[in-house]
């Protein structure tokens, strides 16, 4: 059973960890603040569309403000990573890249051969 209130607290978590009111919210999501107010509550189930609005207008994803109801996310390691290679440029970002495919590769070739 999808808990909407939980959901509602993890947007209201999110926005305020960005600084944002529910009125800017409101603005960037093209709704009334009123029913933001009654999603953050719970009282207000929001439509798909008003929900990818909100994730696109926090920046977050779809897993941070759903997790307890997805099985295998894992927003904090992704938000980390996100995080990790936030400044970086694009050669820098396939640096990295390649690095933790390769590093990956190893490990699970490594692992292959443990279990022979």
């Amino acid at each position: 059973m999808v808990d909407y209130r939980d959901i509602g607290s993890r947007i209201r978590a999110v926005r305020l960890d960005q600084k944002m009111t529910q009125e800017q919210l409101a603005e960037a999501v093209g709704v009334g603040v009123t029913h933001i107010s009654h999603i953050e509550t719970g009282n207000s189930i929001p439509s798909l569309q008003v929900m990818i609005d909100i994730i696109n207008a926090l920046g977050c994803s779809a897993d941070e403000l759903l997790c307890i109801e997805v099985e295998q996310a894992r927003p904090l390691l992704n938000s980390w990573l996100s995080d990790l290679v936030a400044d970086c440029n694009t050669t820098e970002v396939k640096l990295i890249t390649d690095t933790v495919v390769s590093l990956k590769n190893s490990l699970r070739r490594l692992k292959i051969s443990e279990e022979q």
